[in-house]
């Protein structure tokens, strides 16, 4: 699993101009699956995502996690976050999986962030033409492959 991780001052998901989820301050989650995820990947990643340091604390210092400062997440996937682009100018996608194999995992990984987290989480809807607009807050952004670990 591959993801980016927002922190936003404010984000939401608009589908066909009705707006589905909006946050204010937390993480915005794009999440990217492959077919070799499994359930180890969603655990070692809620585990990061929860406790990931990069709220500012009292003295403006990355010291506090979004479970530290009850922000919120909105989770959407993003299958594009598998794109080879080696070869040419068009991306490739086959490593990302097909629906009937990340929909599943897609929805593990709301539930397992929900229940760490200790609250709902929103997201969009999988597979929907999304509009996702953010307030990038500082800005933060990273990135993490469970594949990887790093």
């Amino acid at each position: 699993m591959r993801v980016v991780i927002q922190r936003v001052s404010e984000a939401s998901v608009t589908i066909e101009n009705s707006k589905v989820a909006a946050i204010n301050k937390g993480l915005l989650v794009l999440v990217g699956i492959e077919d070799a995820d499994s359930q180890e990947d969603i655990d070692w990643l809620v585990a990061k995502i929860i406790k990931l340091r990069i709220f500012g604390d009292e003295n403006n210092v990355m010291n506090l996690s979004v479970q530290d400062i009850d922000g919120d997440i909105i989770v959407v996937s993003q299958f594009t976050l598998h794109a080879a682009t080696k070869k040419g100018n068009r991306p490739s996608y086959i490593k990302s999986s097909k629906p009937e194999i990340a929909i599943p995992l897609y929805e593990k990984f709301v539930s397992a962030l929900e229940h760490t987290l200790g609250k709902k989480v929103q997201t969009g809807q999988f597979g929907a033409d999304m509009k996702v607009s953010l307030i990038n807050d500082g800005p933060v952004t990273i990135l993490i492959d469970s594949k990887i670990k790093e």
